[in-house]
């Protein structure tokens, strides 16, 4: 007992604590955000247990030590921390699908035919630009495989335009045969 009440662990250990904790309540908070917004109902409700049941637990011992303002920092700097590992975190697991919309200003046969022959589904549209016909590719991935097809996309057509969005549903039983399923 007498070490929780001394200078030490007032002015270090504590403040760690609150820190690490800090980071953890975030990087779970981005978590449980990601796994609601792909519809997964069950882990995310235990996920924000979680991370509420750490929030009380650093909120309680920053009450109690309401004089430190170390705890402040630590509060805080955990905080900032949290985010980045969340970010790092969703960025490793990369739930879910992606698609990704290209557009070229001119034939994208090579980049269609190394996309398919690497496995992706590709959808391609003729329309028409602002300055003439162009070529519009529709690519549904996994996360996972995004940095490889915008690798390939460079790679045949640096020039190209493209976008990626979210996607919360994709009706797998389409691309049996391409390199979405999970």
């Amino acid at each position: 007992m007498e070490f929780i009440d001394s200078p030490v662990f007032d002015l270090l250990i504590l403040p760690f604590f609150i820190f690490i904790a800090r980071i953890c309540d975030v990087s779970l908070d981005t978590l449980r955000i990601i796994f609601v917004s792909k519809g997964y109902k069950f882990i995310a409700p235990v996920i924000g247990f979680f991370e509420v049941l750490i929030w009380i637990v650093v909120i309680t011992r920053i009450m109690q030590n309401i004089d430190n303002w170390i705890c402040y920092v630590a509060y805080a700097g955990g905080f900032a921390t949290g985010n980045f590992v969340g970010m790092l975190l969703d960025e490793k697991l990369a739930i879910g699908f992606e698609m990704v919309r290209v557009i070229t200003k001119k034939e994208a046969n090579e980049l269609t035919s190394a996309l398919r022959s690497a496995g992706y589904g590709v959808t391609s549209v003729k329309a028409m630009g602002m300055k003439g016909e162009v070529g519009i590719l529709y690519i549904v991935i996994n996360r996972k495989k995004l940095k490889e097809v915008i690798s390939t996309i460079k790679h045949y057509n640096p020039n190209a335009f493209f976008t990626v969005e979210n996607i919360n549903f994709v009706n797998k039983t389409i691309f049996q045969h391409s390199r979405i399923a999970v």
